[in-house]
């Protein structure tokens, strides 16, 4: 059983303090060192020409009128490094036999999707260069375009690549039977009382992050020095070496600022590779700085799946079974963790729901698209879409409350530790409370009465209500369960905390951030365990060369793995300290209380002379090392690495209530509302930010944006006019609250929460959209639900249940589920 606690209003203690981030002072001063600011003796600027046909043969490149051009030092193709370039580096196999056909990080013999990397120009400048790019003439021989994913494994496809007999690249599966039965799946769908299939589609989308790709290479003897805005300066330096044949200890990596990612600048990119050949093959620094065109066009992208989803239950609402299908589309090649992000999905689909039974498969598939990686959730945001999705449209088909469905079925906060049909262990939650806090917040009874007196008027603006009860996992790092499940590096991280002679203290961490406020969020800590002034706390990062051990930032982990390694480190600072106060003290360790950075002998009446000494003193007589237990070292710096044995699972309930003018397609959100479970609370400002961030980029999935290409594999939406990012104005209000349900699986009682707010809000909003207009027979709106999309459904829809026999949903629109079993894919409109 887990206790759940409002937050408390104020405290004096760090932790818990809503401090304003330490690190935006130089951001919003102009300050800052992006890579792209770097400016180096002797520097190359690099153009890089990429493919205008998403499939075709190189039948000839012809350099010679571009290296005449001005200021144009080289030009290089794919066959000037084709022994040396090796691939792009995949570090998820996730299945033995899992097909990579290998990614060149410039193009060879073929291309594969528009915008893959062809030849690069080196010149005096950025101009010189991109203006030389137009004299470099490619001849090209088509192939057909393979866009369509089941099309793509159907027989007789055109392969996207040559050595490969099919453009399927892994069949991943899972399935774990009844509790306690052994059961299988089938049986749980075999004969059920009732049965509910649908297909929902995730949309492709782009990371959109707001600073562009920028890598800047130094050659230095037989290594380099990588300045990159990359998430991941760990990771790549170790993938660098192994890739190039460089020996790792003589390649640097720094991520100076790195303005956001969202997954995006997780990759080990082409970019960053071609830019270390052209760096060494010349003997010079060389500079790439990709154009926002070039960045929406040929950085990853994310999400595009196809997901049928079948869920069973009995006639009175408990649910029985899950069987999910997932196509996912890894476009031309597959990226460092791109096989693997819908795997994590595969253990979210079963949410926060008791289900005896369940079914996963995924099949990853190559098309001549750009490739696919992580995205903000990387898994958990489309799993959460679909079992939320689905969990709507059982309700409709029982003709019962979703809420109360979702009640029936949840796990209970006095059924914690919870372990799922997945075979994860949940440490904690609180369901009921988050849910109780949202309902109250949002005025649900009043909303539901509202929303049937417009119906009964026939009012041309409906309005919907749309549920989001959701967990995740996150903290993304238990380095067993990534071995088991194929990652090729571990999930541990480390932290250094060095305690200066005049008390001051720096730490150095290896997690990497681009906008998360970590040098705010660890100085907290750090302040709170050894009792030091915030402001004396440097947090150091981002750099291979003093930030030596790392694993970087992504899924959640930095707080929940890297802030745990921070505390343990500080343990070992504090556990010496004690051991030289105790000898100045001429007191015994055990008989020393540590509070609010002093340590004070017990039973000493406070002041008394010779009582107490501060952490600040205690630094000072270390470094000077006059007066030390014999045998004791002069230094309190302590380092630790941390490895958790379990994920983090925040949770949460949001809602949705939008008003949908059925004459337009219009839609409006007109009130949000979440309730964030994400443990004990370091910084609430912070984690404010981070849902509200998440909540734009989940509404965006719902509403706003989305990566299309033409017939021909060429991307339509490679602009900001196109690709329909939201602004401030196109987003509502948000009402935002928490619940604390500290973790149990870590010191701090910390849950991530960067992830949250996109995972939970797509599906509340697309529940919301269907819920008003399910009077019109919808059952689905294929995302993002623009205003053609809602117009089309609705009167698609009316059609539809005009035509429609048989009974009708519990809110008046035509059933479009099944009680006996067979298949009902709901129809995207």
């Amino acid at each position: 059983m887990t206790a759940v606690a409002d937050p408390p209003a104020e405290t004096t203690a760090e932790i818990g303090k809503s401090r304003l981030r330490k690190e935006d002072q130089h951001l919003i001063t102009g300050r800052t060192t992006w890579t792209d600011n770097m400016s180096l003796p002797g520097m190359v600027h690099l153009a890089i020409l990429r493919s205008p046909m998403a499939h075709a043969t190189i039948t000839s490149i012809d350099t010679s009128e571009a290296k005449k051009r001005p200021g144009v030092i080289a030009v290089f193709t794919g066959q000037d490094f084709a022994e040396t370039q090796g691939n792009v580096p995949c570090a998820w196999p996730v299945t033995p036999d899992m097909v990579n056909p290998g990614a060149p990080s410039l193009a060879v013999t073929q291309v594969n999707h528009v915008g893959e990397a062809v030849a690069v120009i080196a010149a005096r400048d950025k101009v010189s260069a991109q203006d030389a790019l137009e004299a470099i003439d490619v001849e090209y021989e088509p192939l057909p375009a393979v866009l369509d994913m089941e099309a793509a494994i159907a027989d007789g496809s055109p392969l996207v690549h040559p050595n490969t007999t099919s453009n399927r690249s892994y069949t991943w599966a899972f399935e774990s039977g009844a509790a306690g039965t052994g059961a299988p799946i089938d049986d749980a769908i075999a004969s059920p009382e009732v049965t509910v299939t649908r297909r929902f589609i995730q949309q492709r989308l782009i990371p959109a992050f707001m600073e562009p790709r920028s890598t800047v290479v130094q050659p230095i003897g037989e290594g380099v020095t990588v300045w990159s805005a990359t998430q991941i300066p760990h990771i790549l330096r170790t993938m660098l070496a192994l890739t190039l044949g460089i020996p790792e200890q003589k390649v640097r990596v720094i991520a100076p600022d790195v303005g956001g990612g969202f997954g995006g600048k997780i990759p080990v990119t082409p970019e960053e590779i071609i830019t270390t050949l052209v760096a060494r093959r010349l003997g010079k620094p060389a500079k790439y700085t990709e154009s926002r065109s070039e960045s929406l066009m040929s950085a990853h992208h994310g999400r595009d799946q196809i997901q049928d989803v079948t869920i069973t239950a009995k006639r009175d609402g408990t649910v029985t079974g899950l069987d999910v299908h997932l196509f996912a589309d890894m476009g031309a090649y597959l990226r460092l963790v791109g096989p693997g992000v819908p795997l994590l999905g595969a253990f979210m689909f079963p949410a926060i729901y008791k289900f005896p039974a369940y079914r996963f498969v995924c099949e990853g598939i190559f098309t001549t698209k750009t490739p696919t990686d992580a995205y903000r959730g990387a898994g958990r945001p489309e799993a959460t879409f679909g079992i939320e999705r689905i969990m709507d449209e059982l309700a409709v088909e029982l003709g019962r409350d979703p809420m109360e469905l979702r009640r029936q079925n949840w796990i209970t906060h006095e059924e914690f530790p919870f372990t799922t049909v997945c075979g994860l262990t949940y440490d904690s939650g609180n369901y009921e409370a988050a849910t109780a806090k949202a309902l109250e917040l949002i005025g649900w009874d009043e909303l539901r009465r509202e929303q049937a007196e417009r119906r009964e008027r026939k009012d041309p603006v409906q309005l919907g209500l749309g549920i989001s009860t959701f967990t995740e996992m996150c903290g993304l790092a238990p380095s067993r369960v990534l071995g088991s499940l194929d990652y090729v590096a571990g999930g541990w991280e480390n932290a250094s905390v060095r305690v200066l002679a005049t008390g001051k203290v720096e730490v150095v961490v290896g997690t990497s951030p681009h906008g998360q406020g970590h040098e705010t969020a660890f100085s907290q800590i750090v302040a709170d365990k050894l009792g030091v002034a915030f402001d004396d706390v440097e947090v150091i990062h981002g750099d291979t060369q003093s930030s030596v051990k790392g694993m970087d930032s992504y899924g959640s982990r930095s707080l929940v793995v890297g802030g745990i390694a921070i505390v343990q480190a500080t343990d070992k600072v504090v556990a010496k300290a004690r051991r030289v106060a105790a000898h100045l003290l001429e007191a015994n360790e055990d008989d020393l209380d540590f509070e609010a950075g002093s340590f004070t002998v017990r039973g000493v009446p406070g002041g008394s002379a010779g009582s107490s000494m501060s952490m600040g003193e205690i630094a000072f007589a270390t470094f000077t090392a006059h007066n030390l237990p014999d045998g004791m070292e002069p230094s309190l710096d302590s380092d630790a690495t941390f490895d958790p044995e379990n994920f983090s699972f925040p949770h949460g309930t949001h809602l949705c209530a939008i008003d949908v003018d059925t004459e337009t397609g219009r839609s409006t959100i007109r009130k949000y509302v979440c309730v964030d479970d994400v443990g004990t609370p370091i910084n609430p400002l912070i984690i404010e930010g981070q849902v509200h961030g998440g909540l734009a980029q989940g509404i965006a999935q719902a509403l706003y944006e989305e990566a299309v290409f033409d017939d021909a594999g060429n991307l339509t939406t490679g602009t900001f006019v196109d690709y329909t990012v939201p602004s401030a104005s196109d987003l509502p209000s948000f009402t935002t609250e928490r619940t604390e349900t500290p973790a149990t699986s870590n010191p701090l009682g910390v849950k991530g929460v960067g992830e949250a707010g996109t995972i939970a809000s797509t599906p509340a909003v697309v529940n919301a959209l269907v819920d008003a207009l399910r009077p019109f027979g919808v059952n689905d709106i294929q995302m993002p639900a623009t205003p053609e999309r809602v117009w089309r459904a609705v009167h698609s829809g009316a059609e539809k249940s005009d035509r429609a026999e048989g009974g009708t949903t519990a809110y008046g629109g035509a059933s479009t589920g099944t009680s006996d079993g067979s298949d009902a894919k709901g129809e995207q409109l």
